[in-house]
């Protein structure tokens, strides 16, 4: 770093997490910026003060335990709390993020100890352009933006949501090399519908009902329209809001502005990766498959229209890719006579009587795939399963929901129910399997192969726009760094310790693809990898004189 950078003194630099050391400060640096005294008289490596923060996280009991303390690190030292999590992905991605954050959003209210990040609030409305204007840095890059409406499986949770964009944007960093400096994560605050959270007498957020759908849409453009002239190369990324919310503010922006919704894309991308692991498991194609999805929200249509997206590839028209897809929700299977269908719907309804019950429809339509992204803990009963297995030699079963008691169907029943013969994913880690013999090691179709990769090739290309195109080749990058030896135990995803090679190449394939669909003005660099990983976040403290 600069020194020219580093103005603080004394305790404001102490108390500045991203740029303290603590006891890392070397006896220059103690003497130049009026430390001494402030700290004790060793002066340590960060590999010295890494193995005290993994001592003190092995005297903790749970992992709610560990996200507040590790919560607490990265208020203190941003450098350090990075090279903690990043020595460790295995480790520790699970407790800052999935399933840890399901239960530290639950009590976000309750846990929270310091501020981070922006909440603008819809009371304020007309006035979101001097909200924003309070945060200091101004070369924003990515600001992932919630308002609470639909939280993993967990529903409208209001401002307690927020723990969601804050955790996101440390796996850009952690997952994905993105510079912290240029993240935000952002609550818009259009209150909620949850009477428990409106209840709580510690509840942080807006104390009143959701408004009406326009009312919430002038409220969301008029912060995309502020973030666009404070912040001219940001990339909005949505995350957890309310199914039909996603899929509408996703088309009202994405052919006007860089954004993407991960709920939508993302998950629709680490499917695809599965499914293409999974066909070479097979050894078929897309072209082969007929796929019932088990929920048909905002992550469902997502990964349909993606999935149409690759049949489209394989040369099907639009109508043949869209046939090869069967969608039921929580009133049963998408059909044309029903009239509750959202316009992102009917696309996919079919033209047959309604039903549902869930094993009935299966056994109409055949399908050899069956994914869930419903939300609803064990769907998948064992009659689902053997259904799938009497009507397929490898059926593909992707279990999606999260957190795990939101998973349709565990590892071990979908390899037992099938005989073995299932292969299976779920969107939570589960451990591995043994059954007459073989073991089978099920793998986490979690979107964080996916976002950080794409977010790290937005960034290093200052991409003006992001189509999905970016997220099947995304999903190419991942599926082809599985090597052999995982998909002989049904694995369909690479390595999570290898978590940020493995971003960097499939960031590397994405970077390219956006210097070929022409939505960057930069000219492409000869080496994309390596101009990535120069380009990389490295969690060292740097020299300040």
């Amino acid at each position: 770093m600069d020194q020219s950078k580093v103005h603080a003194t004394g305790i404001e630099l102490l108390h500045n997490p991203t740029l303290n050391k603590g006891t890392a400060f070397s006896t220059a640096e103690r003497d130049k910026f009026g430390l001494r005294g402030l700290i004790p008289d060793a002066v340590e490596t960060i590999e010295v003060q890494v193995q005290r923060v993994l001592m003190q996280l092995d005297h903790k009991h749970s992992n709610i335990d560990r996200f507040v303390y590790l919560t607490g690190l990265l208020d203190t030292n941003e450098t350090l709390f990075y090279r903690v999590v990043m020595s460790d992905p295995v480790r520790f991605l699970p407790i800052i993020y999935d399933p840890t954050i399901g239960e530290a959003c639950t009590k976000f209210s309750h846990i929270i100890r310091r501020v981070r990040g922006v909440y603008l609030s819809i009371a304020q409305k007309d006035s979101v352009a001097k909200c924003l204007s309070h945060w200091p840095d101004r070369d924003i890059r990515f600001i992932c933006v919630t308002n609470g409406g639909r939280i993993l499986g967990l529903g409208d949770i209001g401002a307690n949501g927020m723990g969601i964009p804050i955790g996101k944007l440390q796996l850009y960093t952690a997952a994905g090399g993105v510079p912290p400096e240029h993240l935000l994560p952002l609550f818009l605050d259009a209150g909620s519908n949850n009477e428990q959270v409106l209840a709580d007498p510690l509840y942080v957020g807006l104390r009143r009902k959701r408004p009406d759908t326009e009312t919430l849409y002038r409220f969301v453009d008029e912060f995309v329209e502020t973030v666009q002239q404070r912040y001219p190369h940001c990339c909005l990324h949505f995350e957890d809001w309310t199914g039909s919310d996603a899929v509408h503010l996703l088309q009202r922006y994405r052919d006007r502005i860089c954004c993407y919704n991960d709920d939508i894309q993302g998950t629709a991308g680490i499917a695809l990766a599965g499914m293409i692991n999974a066909l070479k498991i097979k050894q078929g194609t897309l072209k082969d498959e007929k796929i019932f999805f088990a929920g048909a929200g905002s992550a469902g249509i997502g990964l349909a229209d993606l999935f149409v997206s690759e049949l489209i590839n394989e040369g099907l028209s639009r109508e043949d890719a869209q046939n090869h897809i069967i969608m039921f929700d929580e009133k049963g299977l998408l059909v044309k006579s029903r009239k509750d269908l959202f316009d992102f719907q009917k696309p996919y309804a079919c033209d047959q009587a309604p039903t549902m019950q869930l094993v009935e429809a299966i056994k109409i339509h055949k399908p050899t795939t069956l994914i869930g992204v419903s939300t609803v803990g064990q769907l998948f009963t064992q009659e689902v399963v053997e259904t799938m297995a009497a009507l397929n030699p490898r059926p593909i079963i992707f279990a999606l929901s999260n957190p795990t008691e939101h998973a349709e169907c565990t590892a071990e029943q979908a390899y037992s129910w099938s005989q073995g013969r299932a292969i299976y994913a779920a969107g939570v880690q589960f451990p591995e399997v043994s059954l007459n013999g073989k073991t089978y090691l099920p793998g986490q179709a979690n979107n964080f192969y996916i976002f950080p990769a794409v977010a790290m090739a937005i960034y290093v290309t200052r991409a003006n726009r992001v189509s999905d195109a970016l997220f099947i080749e995304a999903a190419r990058g991942v599926a082809e760094q599985v090597d052999q030896a995982l998909l002989q135990k049904g694995c369909l995803f690479p390595p999570q310790s290898q978590i940020l090679q493995i971003s960097f190449n499939t960031a590397a394939r994405v970077g390219r693809k956006i210097f070929e669909l022409g939505i960057s003005d930069m000219e492409p660099p000869q080496d994309m990898l390596k101009f990535i990983q120069e380009h990389s976040y490295k969690a060292e403290y740097p020299p300040y004189c």
